[in-house]
């Protein structure tokens, strides 16, 4: 556990993943085939959220997706079973367009009061975030006060469907989208940081990216960081790391900015977004 007096005590952690036993399994033999990564902590889902309490974290946001068709309404209905059996536990729900009963799978689980929204994790799904199969969730989402996390960067890798042109393609419909970035927009981080001032319901989280040996880190500087401390959520990527999970608080606390920042992007923006 890292112990800072500038640290909130617990810290909110609003990206972490949890899945069935069997898919992680699968996510982390496809991670050691074909990126080479061979995840640290593979820890089941029960022993994810005992691990993240035991190291000080609660509340804790967490995301499943569907990666083909056919998918969602299991992994949702898994979700509620979840979600009721861990308190201080929230979702981001799993949606794919490509379901004939997508937008019902959604209007099952949105108003459930532990679920946040929606991910949508483009990269696996090779979707446009502008797919018009989208809209409808997007609309629904907005009409009931939730948001959508995004994977929409071209970190680890990129292919057509991803990265900030992309996005912006998005925001030119719905530009007041209530969207996460997941990992500072990896590794276009200052294009995606840029959006954040025409798009006051974006919010960006540090998954994944404040790792000096990955991808070089995140190539904000502290001072850009700290200008949008409003808009930045923690959060680890737990337990799907191939690093020690305290390296990217150590490399934060590093940056040696005001407490300010760190009671806000530790905790404070993620209880607000909870409401």
């Amino acid at each position: 556990m890292t112990t800072d007096p500038r640290l909130p005590s617990p810290i909110v952690d609003f990206h972490v993943h949890l899945f069935p036993d069997k898919m992680f399994d699968a996510i982390w033999k496809y991670f050691s085939k074909d990126y080479g990564w061979d995840v640290i902590y593979q820890y089941y889902h029960r022993e994810t959220i005992g691990y993240l309490r035991d190291n000080g974290v609660g509340p804790i946001v967490y995301s499943n997706y569907a990666h083909k068709p056919g998918v969602a309404r299991g992994l949702n209905d898994w979700n509620k079973e979840v979600l009721s059996e861990f308190d201080d536990l929230y979702c981001f729900a799993a949606f794919h367009p490509e379901d004939d009963d997508a937008l019902d799978i959604a209007k099952a689980i949105v108003d459930h009061p532990k679920v946040l929204g929606f991910k949508l994790q483009l990269l696996v799904m090779c979707r446009y975030p502008w797919d018009e199969r989208f809209f409808n969730l997007y609309d629904l989402v907005m009409k009931k006060g939730k948001r959508i996390l995004f994977h929409v960067g071209n970190g680890p890798v990129g292919h057509e469907f991803v990265g900030v042109e992309n996005f912006k393609k998005l925001l030119d419909t719905y530009p007041d989208i209530p969207g996460n970035i997941a990992h500072m927009g990896a590794l276009e981080y200052g294009a995606f940081y840029d959006l954040l001032d025409d798009h006051p319901n974006l919010y960006m989280d540090t998954s994944f990216v404040f790792c000096p040996d990955m991808h070089n880190g995140c190539d904000l500087p502290p001072e850009k960081l700290a200008a949008k401390q409003d808009r930045i959520l923690y959060g680890s990527d737990f337990p799907n790391l191939i690093f020690r999970r305290e390296l990217e608080i150590e490399q934060l606390l590093s940056f040696n900015l005001s407490e300010e920042f760190y009671r806000k992007v530790f905790r404070d923006n993620g209880l607000g977004l909870i409401g």
